[in-house]
């Protein structure tokens, strides 16, 4: 039984405090550690591994609790959203592990966090006990700041487990159980932010763009462009291919175009066949980020 789990920290410029998470990851006995993305521009890392149910579990709690002494959410400051110091724990099915297992999963390890950890924690995707709270994006739109005045004043931001108050420093975490998803970057010829912006809304699903498609629009300093941030939330409805083609036409629509694209963490291997790789501008892309080359 694999259970695979990626973690998402709001922490992308501090490489020890980052293999101090991933440290307390790998102490678990049963668990693998597959890869360590830090991206400080977005200040914000994606740890992947994987291991069996008990042990993902045990694992998930103790990146949290390091992730808690070591991030502190007042001082933080990032092209990503986010509200929490461990901003999002999703686990993931991969093999001979059933979608209600995660979910399980999720629930327990979130009432964990809530009552040992004090985070207000939100269950989201197939874990979600409310409808309204299946999209990441809608929970964690008013951000650490917004989420701070809310919480414990409006009902309707009341966690589904731990207290009703936001953790000072370490904010709240979104907890969910989700099939595989792929963080896909596609970075523009332009500094407009605006355009990416614009792009995003036009190809995400919740706009009426492409299925199974989340997006945001940033500005990257550090490579001195615009961006489209996006998750790939199942390959198998919208694929990379149809997704960077989509970007590729509205960025030619207003004659700004497409300088290269980037997978961030691991993604399946059925979603990128190796003829797509010079189609989709990857020019950073490893073999090691294909989670069968690794399991």
């Amino acid at each position: 039984m694999i259970v695979e789990c990626v973690p998402n920290f709001s922490e992308g410029r501090r490489r020890d405090a980052c293999e101090s998470i991933v440290e307390a990851i790998q102490a678990v006995p049963g668990t693998r550690v597959l890869d360590l993305e830090m991206d400080p521009d977005h200040h914000r890392s994606v740890v992947t591994f994987i291991g069996d149910p008990r042990a993902v579990a045990l694992a998930a709690f103790a990146a949290a609790h390091k992730a808690v002494q070591l991030i502190d959410l007042t001082r933080h400051q990032g092209q990503h959203p986010r509200m929490g110091a461990i901003d999002v724990l999703p686990f993931v099915p991969i093999r001979d592990v059933a979608m209600e297992q995660c979910v399980r999963l999720a629930r327990e390890v979130g009432a964990r966090l809530g009552n040992e950890l004090g985070l207000p924690v939100y269950l989201y995707e197939s874990a979600a006990t409310r409808a309204d709270r299946r999209n990441l994006a809608d929970i964690r739109k008013p951000q650490f700041e917004g989420l701070r005045d809310l919480i414990g004043k409006d009902p309707d931001r009341d966690p589904d487990f731990g207290p009703r108050r936001i953790h000072p420093t370490a904010g709240c975490v979104a907890v969910g159980a989700r099939p595989p998803l792929i963080a896909y970057n596609i970075d523009l010829e332009t500094q407009e932010t605006g355009l990416a912006k614009k792009i995003a809304r036009k190809i995400r699903e919740r706009d009426g763009g492409l299925p199974a498609i989340k997006a945001l629009g940033l500005f990257v300093a550090d490579r001195k462009c615009a961006q489209v941030s996006i998750n790939v939330c199942d390959y198998t409805r919208t694929s990379l291919k149809t997704v960077f083609d989509a970007v590729v036409a509205e960025a030619s629509a207003a004659s700004a175009r497409v300088r290269s694209s980037e997978i961030v963490g691991l993604c399946p291997q059925a979603a990128l066949p190796a003829e797509w790789r010079e189609h989709l501008k990857l020019g950073r892309f490893r073999d090691e980020q294909v989670i069968e080359n690794r399991l």
